[in-house]
This record gives structure tokens, C-alpha cells and sequence, in this order.
């Protein structure tokens, strides 16, 4: 088999496989969080995520985001992106990583949250910016 039918046989499955595939610094991505025993998760079928849940500052941060979303509870949009988009309404600043995360900081709610390594399914390192928007579905 020749290498470039390797590579695009390579490329072709990882496309499918979101724990090896990170998507690139310009795109916006979409996910529905939720309330699931007293936290906000999500799901994502692309990436193999069910119930994937926030923790460490990030479902604090969240309520406060969704507070004028009616039944944000019951799932709300939530688009992110590296780069800034048309209707980011929140920036989160990388503050510092540590051993299996990155610590991000919203100045609009002077708080801090944690990301988990599941960051990675979305991007290949960890942005210095996060743009951010909330809103219902």
C-alpha cells in the first residue's frame, strides 16, 4: 500500500474517532449542557461523551452564565471557540495547567474554573482564550 492511501486511510479513520481527532483553532463548536445529579453535564455522541460532567469552579460559572435562560437546567446551547465568533458574549483566559487540566478565568464573574483533559477532543492545546455563548434551545 502506498503512503498516501495509508495517509488518507489514517486520516479516514480517525475522522469518525473523536478522542484522537481534535478540531482546529477556527471552529466553533456546539454542545447541550445539562443538569444530571446536581451537576452540569453533557453529551457527545461524536466524541464518545456521555454525561460528561463539569467540576471545580465550571458548574458555578455555568449558573451564573444561564441565569436569564428559561429551563437551562433541562439543556441550553453552549457554543466555544479559540477565536472570536459573532455573538460570543464571554471570554474564559488560560490561567495555568496542571497535571490533567487547565485552569481558565472569567473576568466578567471573577471566577476561575477548571477543564478537564476532555478539552482535547476539541482542540490540540490548550487556548489562551475561550469565547463563549450561552443561550436557550
Amino acid at each position: 500500500m502506498n503512503r498516501t492511501l495509508l495517509a488518507l486511510l489514517v486520516v479516514l479513520l480517525c475522522a469518525g474517532c473523536g478522542r484522537r481527532h481534535a478540531a482546529t483553532s477556527n471552529t466553533i463548536v456546539l454542545i447541550v449542557p445539562y443538569r444530571y445529579a446536581n451537576t452540569w453535564v453533557f453529551d457527545d455522541d461524536r466524541r464518545g461523551l456521555v454525561r460528561e460532567a463539569f467540576v471545580a469552579g465550571t458548574p458555578e460559572l455555568i449558573d451564573r452564565m444561564v441565569t436569564n435562560i428559561p429551563n437551562a437546567d433541562k439543556g441550553f446551547r453552549l457554543y466555544f471557540s479559540a477565536k472570536p465568533f459573532p455573538g460570543a458574549t464571554h471570554t474564559l483566559t488560560w490561567r495555568r495547567g496542571d497535571s490533567s487540566g487547565n485552569w481558565y478565568y472569567s473576568e466578567e464573574f471573577k471566577a476561575e474554573c477548571w477543564l478537564c483533559p476532555g478539552l482535547f477532543m476539541y482542540f490540540r492545546t490548550a487556548p489562551r482564550e475561550l469565547q463563549v455563548r450561552a443561550e436557550a434551545k
